[in-house]
C-alpha cells in the first residue's frame, strides 16, 4: 500500500476508550481475521464496530469450530499463505511459531498498552527468548463447576480441593438420566486441544506424565492405566450421551442449560455461566479447585491464555498492530464490562481487571481464578521430572500431531469401540514412532 493512499495520523476518539492516538491508517485496509468460536471472541466480534468507525480499518472474521480454527491457522502460518492478518493462537504455539520466525513481535504496541499490568504468568507463557509474540485475550486456568442446588438437595457438601473419587461418587449420586440431568460433563471431542486438554490434568493428577527424562513415552504406565479407567467409567455411569461430539462449547451449553451436574473446564467459562442472559443456572452455580489424588495432591488445573498473534506473512502489520492494542487494552475490557456486564470481561489476562471493584463485585469467582492462574506450573507440571514443560501439553512442535492422535485413541476407547487398555497400547505405539522419526531423544 502506497504512502499517498494513507490518511493523515490523527488523535481518533475511540468512544469509551477515551482518545487514543492512532497513526496512519489506509482508507482501503481490511484485516483478516481468524478466531475461535468461544463466547469471548463472539463478544469481541460483535463490538468490533466501534474500532472500524474509529479507524477506518475493516475486518473480515473467520469464526471457527476450536479443531478447525487450529488446522486451518496451521497450514497457513507453516506454508506462509498469507490468508490471516490476525491469528487467534494459544500459549503452546506462540513459543514455538515465534521462534520459527512465523509470527511478528509484538512488544511495541506502546506505552499506554501497559505491559506491566500484564499477569505474569501469563505474559511469559507467549513469549520466547525475551520477546513478546502475541498479547492474550483471555487467559485460564481449569476448575470444577458444580450445582450447588443440587449438591445441597442431596446433602452433599464439595470439599475445597475435592479428589477424584470423590469427583465420581457425587456425579453418579447427582445422575438424574430420566430428567435429563447428568452427573458430569467432560470433554469428549478428540484434539489435543480439547478431550486431552483435560485429560492431560487427569493424568498429572494421577502421578503421570507423557514422556521419561529420555523422552521415551510412558503411556502405558500405571498412572495412565488409571486415569483412563476413571475417566471411562465416570463418563460409563454419569456422563452424557453422545459425548464425543462434546468439546469446550458443546458442555458450557449443557451445563448452562442445567443438564449437568458438575462440569471441570475452562475457568473462562465463569463468565458465561454465571451471566443470567446467558445461562440458566447462573444463581445455581458454585466452583471449587480442580479435583486431585493421593499421587499427586498438589496437581492443579491446566495453563493456558488465547492470544491475538500477527503472522509474519502478513502486508498490513501496522494496522494489524492497532487491533491487538485495542482489543486487549484495558479499555476494552471496560468496553466489554459497560456493554455486556462486568461478568462478561475478558478474564486472566490483566492485574488491573481484577482490582476494579465493578468486576469483584460481578464475578465471585475472581479471586480463585486468579490464584488457579498464578499456582499452575508449567515448568513443574508432573510428580516426576520430564523434560518438557507444559501442563495440558507438551510444549514440542510434534505434539500437536501426537496428542491429536492420542486423543483420537481416548475418544474411540469413550464411544466403546475399544478398550482403555487397548486405546492406550494403540497411542504408546503411534507416540514412539512420531518420536523417533522426529528424532528424539536430541
Amino acid at each position: 500500500m502506497s504512502k499517498a493512499k494513507l490518511l493523515a495520523g490523527a488523535c481518533v476518539a475511540f468512544g469509551a476508550f477515551g482518545a487514543l492516538t492512532v497513526g496512519p491508517v489506509s482508507a482501503e485496509t481490511t484485516l483478516n481475521i481468524a478466531t475461535v468460536n468461544n463466547s469471548d471472541m463472539i463478544i469481541m466480534q460483535k463490538l468490533s464496530p466501534k474500532f472500524e468507525a474509529a479507524t477506518g480499518i475493516k475486518l473480515n472474521w473467520a469464526v471457527l469450530e476450536e479443531n478447525v480454527l487450529r488446522q486451518r491457522v496451521t497450514t497457513d502460518i507453516a506454508t506462509k499463505g498469507g490468508q490471516f492478518d490476525i491469528i487467534t493462537i494459544g500459549a503452546y504455539e506462540t513459543p514455538i511459531w515465534g521462534k520459527l520466525g512465523w509470527l511478528d513481535e509484538v512488544d511495541d504496541l506502546g506505552a499506554a498498552y501497559d505491559y506491566d499490568d500484564l499477569i505474569p504468568q501469563v505474559r511469559a507463557g507467549l513469549s520466547a527468548d525475551g520477546k513478546m509474540y502475541a498479547v492474550p485475550f483471555y487467559g485460564e486456568s481449569s476448575f470444577t463447576f458444580y450445582r450447588k442446588d443440587l449438591f445441597d438437595k442431596a446433602g452433599i457438601k464439595m470439599p475445597d480441593k475435592p479428589t477424584y473419587d470423590q469427583i465420581a461418587e457425587y456425579a453418579e449420586k447427582l445422575t438424574d438420566k430420566a430428567n435429563g440431568v447428568y452427573g458430569i460433563c467432560l470433554r469428549g471431542k478428540p484434539g489435543w486441544g480439547e478431550n486431552m486438554a483435560f485429560f492431560d490434568t487427569l493424568v498429572n493428577a494421577y502421578g503421570g506424565q507423557w514422556f521419561d527424562m529420555q523422552w521415551k513415552p510412558q503411556l502405558t504406565s500405571d498412572a495412565w492405566k488409571a486415569a483412563t479407567n476413571w475417566y471411562l467409567d465416570v463418563m460409563a455411569k454419569a456422563g452424557p450421551p453422545g459425548a464425543t461430539a462434546n468439546g469446550h462449547n458443546e458442555n458450557r451449553a449443557l451445563f448452562a442449560t442445567g443438564k449437568c451436574a458438575i462440569w471441570i473446564d475452562a475457568t473462562s467459562a465463569a463468565g458465561y455461566i454465571y451471566n443470567p442472559k446467558d445461562s440458566q443456572v447462573a444463581d445455581k452455580t458454585a466452583f471449587t479447585a480442580s479435583p486431585i489424588t493421593d499421587k499427586n495432591p498438589k496437581a492443579s488445573g491446566w495453563s493456558w491464555s488465547w492470544a491475538l498473534g500477527i503472522p509474519a506473512s502478513t502486508q498490513k502489520e501496522e494496522a494489524a498492530k492497532k487491533f491487538l492494542a485495542w482489543a486487549t487494552s484495558k479499555d476494552y475490557a471496560k468496553l466489554v464490562g459497560e456493554t455486556d456486564g462486568w461478568v462478561s470481561a475478558p478474564p486472566g489476562t490483566r492485574a488491573s481487571t481484577y482490582a476494579n471493584p465493578d468486576y469483584i463485585k460481578a464475578a465471585p469467582f475472581a479471586a480463585t481464578v486468579l490464584t488457579a492462574i498464578q499456582v499452575a506450573d508449567p515448568a513443574h507440571p508432573t510428580v516426576n521430572p520430564v523434560p518438557y514443560t507444559g501442563v495440558q501439553f507438551v510444549a514440542i512442535p510434534e505434539f500437536q500431531a501426537i496428542g491429536t492422535e492420542v486423543g483420537q485413541e481416548i475418544a474411540a476407547a469413550l464411544a466403546g469401540s475399544q478398550t482403555g487398555d487397548q486405546a492406550l497400547a494403540k497411542a504408546q505405539a503411534a507416540t514412539e514412532r512420531a518420536m523417533k522419526a522426529a528424532g528424539y531423544p536430541k
